[in-house]
């Protein structure tokens, strides 16, 4: 089997607060004043998204790409697809190439659907004839039929996203790059592109598929890359690598979270979470919490300036990274008109923990009306539920039974000898 992608110690470098290409009148005037104020120069700073990162993936080959939030995913798709170009190292790709790295990547704003999906063709290296053939089949896969004349840039994110990847799916790229397709979109969308991913690996097109949903990259990908700080952290079959990554979340087995060490954050930064402390109703902090309990989650912050109409929220995940539940105060309409400067926290309570015994990646987030996150930690920590004799059967809650556990009781409308006895008299 032929090479469809090859990679030899690739490293790409990204340079903070220096400009080394001027291309405006304005820019060269901003240069000089500040070459004027610090004869110096201007101090910067190099960051490394890739480091020596070497790949071999087969033609044919479906292979997941996970790691959080700026690992260098992005980053190496971006070199893939020859938006950006590596610093150093040798990139070797066979075939034509198709990317949905974006909403609308590659689209023209004035230019309408029809004639976008003919342009991405062309750059793909196939004929209009040949584009055309597929045009039907692009248009009802995205569902933009009565707006396919229409210009782009009336189309909103979801159509757009819709047709992207439609035409990336149709086109018939020898390798096919996807980036977190899945995040956008309903679920019947969702469940369509799955649907058609598997069709390309059945086709046995080459595909590199990046997504924080853990369930796809297992049902899709054969393989799967791990990438960290810019690095490959680990390289193989795909149920050894999501256990590995998933494992990596976290602060070991205790509930509660110390965030104030966590460097994976996004966010203005006017306000940041320091803890999550986990106690039981009474305010007393618990180091086991058990399916069915009532839980109290203190969210502690420390604000360096005054924040109106906070958000507080928590995301809990499986293992798989299949989001499970949301809860945060606009949800509930429990409006906080303001946090001042300084530390303080504020209490989640819950009256039912109603997830089935395991393990949970959590993912917390401190923000404001907007969206506008001031804080954001991507699976910061593991919540452990372990099991419980919530039923009082002595049986217990086993995480066979599924993903979550729901109070009820089976009532006997009437007596079984009473529906026979009705049956035999006709009654």
């Amino acid at each position: 089997m032929s090479n469809a992608v090859v990679l030899k110690n690739v490293s790409k470098r990204y340079q903070i607060g220096h400009a080394k290409h001027v291309t405006m009148l304005r820019e060269t005037i901003v240069n000089w004043l500040r070459n004027l104020l610090n004869p110096e120069g201007m101090t910067y700073e190099s960051i490394w998204a890739l480091q020596k990162v070497s790949l071999t993936i087969k033609a044919g080959e479906v292979v997941g790409i996970i790691g959080r939030n700026g690992a260098g995913k992005s980053t190496l798709l971006k070199i893939l697809s020859k938006i950006t170009f590596p610093t150093d190292g040798i990139v070797e790709i066979s075939g034509r190439v198709a990317s949905l790295l974006e909403v609308g990547t590659g689209f023209h704003e004035e230019l309408t659907g029809r004639e976008n999906v003919i342009l991405n063709g062309s750059i793909l290296g196939m004929s209009k004839a040949e584009v055309i053939k597929q045009m039907d089949a692009i248009v009802a896969f995205a569902g933009v039929e009565k707006f396919i004349d229409t210009p782009i840039k009336r189309y909103s994110s979801g159509m757009r996203l819709r047709l992207g990847f439609a035409v990336a799916a149709h086109l018939d790229p020898d390798v096919l790059i996807i980036d977190e397709v899945l995040a956008v979109g309903d679920a019947g969308f969702q469940k369509k592109c799955l649907r058609a991913m598997e069709g390309i690996r059945t086709a046995g097109r080459t595909v590199l598929f990046v997504s924080h949903n853990m369930a796809a990259v297992e049902n899709l990908c054969s393989r799967v890359i791990w990438i960290d700080n810019g690095e490959v952290r680990q390289d193989g079959e795909t149920k050894d690598v999501i256990q590995a990554y998933m494992s990596s979340f976290g602060e070991g087995k205790e509930p509660g979270f110390n965030l104030t060490k966590v460097r994976d954050r996004r966010g203005a930064g006017d306000a940041r979470l320091t803890s999550l402390e986990l106690m039981d109703i009474n305010r007393t902090p618990i180091r086991v919490i058990r399916s069915g309990d009532r839980v109290v989650m203190r969210f502690c912050y420390l604000a360096h300036a005054r924040i109106a109409h906070p958000i507080f929220g928590i995301r809990i995940y499986t293992e798989l990274g299949t989001l499970v539940t949301e809860m945060n105060n606009w949800m509930t309409d429990s409006e906080i008109p303001f946090i001042n400067p300084g530390v303080g926290y504020i209490d989640l309570e819950v009256e039912f923990l109603n997830l089935m015994p395991g393990r949970y990646s959590v993912t917390l987030f401190l923000g404001a009306v907007g969206p506008l996150f001031q804080d954001l930690l991507d699976h910061c920590g593991t919540l452990e539920i372990e099991p419980s004799d919530f039923y009082k059967s002595g049986k217990g809650i086993e995480s066979r039974f599924g993903l979550v556990c729901m109070p009820f009781k089976w009532q006997q409308a009437c007596p079984v000898q009473s529906v026979a006895a009705s049956r035999l008299t006709g009654s």
